[in-house]
């Protein structure tokens, strides 16, 4: 069962974040950001002039009180501990951001906007080093990869994914999930397929740093692996019978969880179903025409049956949650030394879920 933190926000909430000392923030719609406590306690709250909703928020790794918020087009730099007025605010995109990430050197903030540009920030000297510009459509989500501070990968409404390297203006390496789709395809595209397009909604990266998921309109959860300047997608399985609003691994893990429009949250080994799969550099495995299934959980275990791995691609989800509302925002993170799973959705409150088995 969920334990549901309230008193936060009065709007639905949007995004999550939380700090390595155990602060945690919210933004919702309107503008408003919450700080909480470990307990569920709302710690501040403070609503930005213009009452731009607030899309992402991002703790600082060195200074565990000091986070980053996007609302609007604008970057605001807080104190969670005095949530009055900002300390610093960056004006550098043209539309609204929908996705903040800073690299593991905490020297460059990416911020993906709706226009389909990536601004990159240098935080030292507060100025615009780089614009990338390749989507065509919003970008939805943007990572640094951990260890790496020069490259990031990005997703968007394009349903293309691209990877980056700062050193050049251009991505690396780009791939349409629509076209590698239809590509796998032995038959025609199905009706579902022309009304559900793999719009990219979420991308995550692994803490190696090498392996990145992404979560798409299609329902479909995509793995690549990064090769050098390329990448190659090691699996492709599906996770959700609606589209796949948020992927995020566990910190330190291949462990992967996912939330979709269907109200389901998903927990996945990765891992272990890499090491599985059959070597083969020219071909992907083609995977059976999804169908209907049921997972529960119950007392923390799940229970799946036939119909299921079938879903999945013979892929099975480590646990299954029947959250029964829209995921807006899925985080995993530790609170009192135990991990967790933290999930916005469509209402104002968060909702916590316990996950002592892993």
């Amino acid at each position: 069962m969920a334990v549901k933190w309230t008193g936060g926000h009065s709007s639905p909430v949007l995004c999550l974040n939380a700090s390595k000392e155990g602060l945690l923030a919210s933004g919702a719609e309107g503008g408003d950001l919450t700080a909480w406590g470990e307990d569920g306690t709302p710690l501040g709250h403070m609503r930005f002039q213009g009452a731009d909703d607030v899309t992402s928020v991002l703790f600082s790794p060195s200074r565990p009180a000091k986070l980053y918020a996007s609302h609007g087009e604008t970057i605001s730099v807080l104190d969670v501990r005095s949530l009055k007025d900002s300390l610093d605010h960056f004006h550098v995109n043209e539309e609204e951001i929908n996705c903040l990430s800073l690299n593991q050197t905490e020297t460059l903030l990416a911020s993906a906007d709706d226009s389909g540009a990536i601004k990159i920030l240098d935080l030292e000297n507060k100025k615009v080093i780089r614009s990338l510009k390749r989507h065509s459509n919003i970008c939805s989500s943007v990572a640094f990869r951990p260890q790496r501070p020069q490259s990031l990968v990005s997703c968007g409404l394009d349903m293309q994914v691209m990877l980056w390297s700062l050193q050049k203006a251009r991505p690396l390496w780009i791939t349409n999930l629509q076209e590698d789709e239809a590509e796998e395809m032995e038959s025609p595209q199905s009706p579902g397929q022309l009304f559900n397009p793999a719009l990219a909604h979420s991308i995550s990266v692994a803490a190696c740093g090498d392996i990145f998921s992404c979560g798409a309109e299609d329902g479909k959860v995509r793995i690549f692996r990064v090769m050098g300047v390329k990448c190659e997608q090691e699996l492709g399985f599906k996770g959700h019978t609606l589209g796949v609003s948020q992927v995020c691994f566990l910190p330190e893990s291949c462990l992967l969880l996912t939330g979709g429009n269907d109200g389901k949250i998903m927990l996945w080994d990765t891992n272990s179903e890499v090491e599985k799969k059959p070597k083969s550099p020219t071909k992907r495995t083609h995977r059976k025409k999804p169908k209907r299934g049921t997972c529960t959980k119950q007392g923390g275990n799940t229970d799946a049956s036939v119909t299921d791995e079938e879903e999945h691609g013979n892929i099975l989800p480590k646990l299954n949650i029947e959250h029964g509302e829209k995921v807006n925002w899925l985080l995993g993170t530790k609170i009192k030394g135990h991990q967790n799973i933290l999930v916005a959705d469509q209402t104002s409150c968060i909702s916590v879920y316990p996950l002592n088995e892993f």
